[in-house]
């Protein structure tokens, strides 16, 4: 880690941007991806300034962590995270040093247009809409259930993508009806798989994994795991000696910045203002905590 921010890789790599999202940069190298993680922070559907040091750092090395505990029970589009492989495409090695543990060379996959979200807890928005219907994406659950208690099992909570605004919950019905019944099931079998996985790994380290959210491809007939997995970003950890039932729960991420925004005056409909550096530096603090406790 050096403390540094990353911005954008736009003026560093010399290969076409294909898509720049709030926080990955995906560039074209021909047979595969570039992949570029910055320090880019978003919340409420802003990107916010400043980024936060190393955060790219952070998403990127446990990805590639959690890529490689998994590989045995799922393939997945990781190639190489060497950043000295790619002279031709980075050719300065200043940029190159810049870029280092923040970029993953890709396979080139056909996106499944569903986000295959786990919930071992009933937390967040599994909440929300529970407490309204006592339903969960059209799922019934158990009455008398609190707020995050751990489910007997857990559910599969599917989501369609949409690249503008948020992602919206949907039916393993509805999911049927876009990806297919064989692809749903599928998916539904592999993601609560992994996430079971994942969970009784960090459970042995003091660490709850309460849900998480994938993305899948296919390569052929094959199918991998794509874009994250297991960072702060698409994973809601908790310390296991801060849980607790029927409270909100500090988390292990950027909700120093949620926080702050919600208490702000921010109107959430126009660009707010710059974060003070004290959530910045708390913000990093978190990410970088949740690597050492993972992987050291």
């Amino acid at each position: 880690m050096t403390g540094t921010v990353l911005d954008t890789a736009t003026s560093l790599v010399k290969a076409p941007l294909l898509h720049k999202g709030k926080v990955r940069e995906l560039y074209d190298l021909g047979e595969h991806l570039l992949i570029v993680v910055t320090d880019r922070i978003s919340a409420f559907d802003y990107i916010l300034k400043p980024g936060v040091p190393d955060k790219g750092y952070v998403l990127n090395t446990l990805s590639k962590f959690w890529f490689e505990q998994m590989a045995f029970f799922m393939p997945n589009h990781v190639v190489h995270t060497d950043v000295e492989l790619l002279k031709e495409a980075i050719p300065d090695a200043a940029a190159r040093e810049l870029l280092k543990d923040r970029i993953m060379v890709a396979k080139k996959a056909t996106r499944i247009p569903v986000e295959c979200v786990v919930r071992g807890y009933i937390t967040g928005g599994g909440w929300r809409q529970y407490q309204q219907t006592g339903f969960v994406n059209g799922r019934r659950l158990p009455e008398g259930l609190r707020k995050n208690q751990e489910l007997d099992h857990p559910i599969f909570t599917p989501a369609a993508k949409n690249d503008v605004g948020h992602d919206e919950d949907i039916s393993i019905d509805r999911m049927m009806e876009i990806v297919g019944e064989k692809v749903t099931l599928l998916l539904q079998e592999k993601s609560i798989m992994l996430y079971t996985l994942a969970h009784t790994y960090c459970e042995q380290r003091g660490i709850i994994l309460a849900d998480t959210k994938f993305e899948f491809g296919f390569i052929g007939d094959e199918l991998i795991i794509i874009d994250e997995l297991f960072t702060p970003d698409s994973s809601r950890y908790w310390e296991q000696d801060k849980y607790a039932l029927d409270i909100d729960i500090d988390s292990m991420d950027k909700q120093p910045v949620r926080d702050y925004l919600s208490n702000s005056d921010w109107d959430m409909n126009s660009e707010p203002d710059e974060l003070p550096a004290s959530v910045v530096e708390e913000t990093a603090r978190r990410y970088k905590e949740i690597v050492h406790l993972l992987m050291d």
